[in-house]
């Protein structure tokens, strides 16, 4: 048998409450924005996981002083009051495929005197950070790309920038102007960043600005299309930090009470900033039952779900749920807006439209939608996860249906939700 398949036990329906794991958009931000700041900074219900590990990695290598608890999920961080310290020795950083640190070290390296090759795994040199280059050599950063235009890994000489404007496409990726956003307020001059083409992704610019805020820098915009940044800013710790909950993971466990059962989960709600709590409205509009508080969602399954169309280019790692969830729904779901999707951890575009097929669905995608149709039950089948943590939690919505699903490489949750499977178990009411 090969071990590194799981076999789902069918789920009759859930029922239960989840406590989420800190929010990866989140920790990762705030580990980088605790790094650079004036005190020490204790954060809890920190995300311990694969992408935090590598900054955590990344950020000791630069000479911080950090004291995790796996065990508590906490985590000292004691901060530099500034930019990185020069380094004296060209430094290697090895990121896996975690953009939420790749990216936001490179613009934070790019004020930092030093030599440095920042490289990823094999997937995250499929995952284009050529606009965020670009934008960075536009302020008279120096770097280059030893193996391919475009992708890491990216040799880059930091230290002061030469001038004050640039511009950055927003259509791929909302992480090069977080990035961005995150370093130039250090800067020793006041920048300003045009923005060319759709800001994607929206919500996850709003979180950035609010975390920022919570250290004390101050940011200006026009309409997201233009930002002005103030240089020489100090970033100084809040102290004691609450990450909250990972929205995007509560979404499994709100599209498995929607197809049969009740889960409130913890640690999301209107106070969010995340903005894959907008989850929550999809599965609404889909019949489902749904309660919100400041801190919790509440979902309980209603009527037959029926498929939607929607344009969740805000919620790109949600929609990806909602993809699988419309194998429970009557009649087409259809997805819009999210080209993205074909340069996230793999071509999810790709992925999700070849395991839908696997299961009996009918699938058309475009460039940058996707719309799916279930012709009957799904089927059974043995479910390829790409590497990709999020194809492995949302095709286990279908241990929801009579055939069951098999799921190649299950630890591949890891990325994100090391405990996903204990925390499904611990809601699942079994078919017997």
């Amino acid at each position: 048998m090969n071990t590194n398949v799981l076999d789902m036990r069918r789920i009759q329906s859930v029922k239960g409450e989840i406590w989420l794991p800190g929010s990866k958009s989140l920790s990762n931000r705030h580990l980088l924005m605790a790094a650079m700041a004036k005190g020490t900074t204790r954060l809890s219900n920190l995300l311990v996981s694969e992408d935090t590990e590598r900054m955590l990695d990344a950020l000791t290598r630069l000479g911080i002083h950090v004291a995790l608890d796996q065990e508590q999920n906490t985590c000292v961080v004691k901060g530099l009051g500034g930019k990185f310290q020069a380094q004296a020795a060209p430094t290697q950083l090895f990121l896996g495929n975690a953009g939420t640190a790749i990216r936001p070290l490179t613009a934070a390296l790019a004020l930092t005197e030093g030599e440095f090759l920042i490289d990823g795994d094999d997937a995250m040199r499929e995952r284009p950070i050529g606009p965020l280059v670009d934008a960075l050599r536009q302020l008279g950063v120096h770097i280059t790309y030893p193996v391919r235009e475009g992708y890491p890994p990216l040799a880059l000489i930091g230290g002061a920038f030469d001038h004050d404007t640039t511009e950055l496409d927003g259509s791929l990726s909302s992480q090069y102007l977080t990035a961005l956003l995150m370093a130039l307020p250090l800067a020793d001059r006041d920048t300003v960043i045009h923005i060319r083409g759709e800001m994607v992704s929206l919500p996850y610019i709003d979180m950035t600005l609010a975390v920022l805020a919570r250290y004390g820098l101050k940011v200006r915009h026009e309409d997201y299309r233009t930002f002005f940044i103030e240089g020489q800013q100090t970033p100084i710790s809040p102290g004691e930090m609450l990450v909250e909950g990972d929205a995007s993971s509560a979404s499994y466990f709100m599209a498995a009470a929607a197809i049969r059962g009740e889960v409130t989960v913890r640690g999301v709600g209107t106070s969010s900033l995340q903005g894959d709590v907008a989850f929550s409205d999809v599965i609404e509009a889909m019949g489902a039952e749904v309660q919100r508080g400041p801190d919790y969602i509440l979902v309980k399954s209603g009527s037959a779900l029926r498929g939607v169309d929607l344009d969740l280019n805000h919620i790109p790692d949600a929609a990806m749920t909602l993809a699988t969830l419309a194998l429970f729904a009557e009649g087409t779901t259809r997805i819009r807006n999210i080209y993205n999707w074909r340069i996230k951890e793999t071509d999810r575009m790709t992925a999700m439209a070849t395991e839908l097929r696997k299961v009996g669905a009918q699938v058309d995608t475009t460039d940058d939608s996707i719309a799916i149709t279930p012709q009957s039950a799904p089927r059974r089948a043995q479910i390829a996860t790409y590497g990709d943590h999020r194809m492995a939690m949302c095709f286990s919505l279908l241990a929801m249906s009579d055939a069951g699903v098999m799921i190649e490489n299950p630890a591949v949750t890891a990325k994100t939700f090391p405990g996903y499977w204990a925390a499904l178990d611990s809601i699942a009411e079994f078919q017997r």
